[in-house]
């Protein structure tokens, strides 16, 4: 089976990134450059099929937002949470959130999609999604391509100890999941003390 694995990454490996990085998007981009590192994927065209496949995802979720409204009013009535923080970061940051939004765990999906709900030009987001996409690609595939040894060492030692490997990977899991919800915590609490500020400049006004 592993070695079945590891023919089809060497065969279809650039197909394989592609439709990887349209669905998830950073663990597909460090085999690339792992990839890279044992010599079985150019470094060009690995940063340029991922970046594309990054973009063609972003796009899809995009115009999911601009046509698709009874899709995105069941969406949001499960993620109202993140919808209402990448409202707020879109409208605190503008258009670089473009390029923070692909290392913001859980929220991939849920920028484009509030983008797309807004007047914002498609061709604008299209041009920014796509240069956010291949610099996104460029930085994760280099690094990995520079740390290759490293992480190639690290999966024989999943793969021989996987009884620890598993546990460890699910506290990373758990700790990012926490971190991001700590993050997500202070923007609104941020939003809501900004909202009660205004609340009591009006009324001392009046």
């Amino acid at each position: 089976m592993e070695q079945f694995l590891i023919d089809a990454l060497k065969e279809y490996g650039y197909i394989i990134l592609f439709f990887w990085s349209v669905l998830e998007g950073e663990l597909g981009l460090v085999m690339a450059g792992t990839m890279v590192h044992t010599g079985h994927m150019n470094m060009g065209l690995a940063i340029f099929i991922a970046g594309l496949g990054g973009f063609v995802g972003d796009q899809i979720y995009f115009y999911i937002g601009r046509y698709n409204k009874k899709f995105i009013h069941r969406y949001l009535h499960r993620q109202r949470r993140k919808f209402a923080i990448a409202h707020l970061l879109l409208k605190r940051y503008g258009w670089p959130i473009i390029f923070i939004q692909r290392y913001l765990y859980g929220f991939r999906t849920i920028i484009p999609m509030s983008i797309g709900l807004t007047r914002y030009g498609a061709k604008k987001f299209a041009f920014i999604n796509f240069v956010s996409a291949q610099v996104w690609a460029a930085i994760t595939i280099v690094l990995a391509y520079i740390f290759g040894e490293q992480i190639l060492m690290v999966l024989d030692i999943a793969k021989e100890h996987w009884y620890l490997a598993l546990p460890m990977a699910g506290m990373l899991l758990l700790g990012i999941t926490y971190l991001f919800k700590r993050i997500e915590n202070n923007i609104l609490k941020t939003r809501e003390e900004r909202r009660g500020a205004n609340r009591d400049s009006k009324q001392n006004r009046s």
